[in-house]
């Protein structure tokens, strides 16, 4: 299990468009993986339960993943972040 503590930078946070970017990227791994803001703790693969953490520009959440390739996917969310979703089909 890896973890890892990354800053939102874009404008508009994990909201709608940025969120279903990120469900993309984390469905393309087979490794479990979560999101983690204030103790609460979501499935990465829901939109859902990501919309429902509300993360806003400058807020940090916790990537959590735990599978075969779990380190090619906390890279993956952490590069697709840090690049504002830019990187995003």
């Amino acid at each position: 299990m890896l973890n890892k503590t990354v800053k939102i930078t874009n404008a508009v946070g994990l909201h709608a468009r940025p969120a279903t970017f990120f469900i993309q990227k984390a469905n393309e791994y087979k490794a479990s993986v979560w999101v983690e803001k204030d103790e609460r703790r979501v499935n990465a693969k829901s939109l859902l339960g990501i919309l429902s953490l509300g993360v806003t520009k400058d807020m940090e959440i916790e990537l959590i993943a735990d599978g075969p390739d779990e380190a090619l996917a906390i890279e993956g969310l952490c590069d697709l972040i840090q690049s504002d979703f830019a990187g995003a089909k």
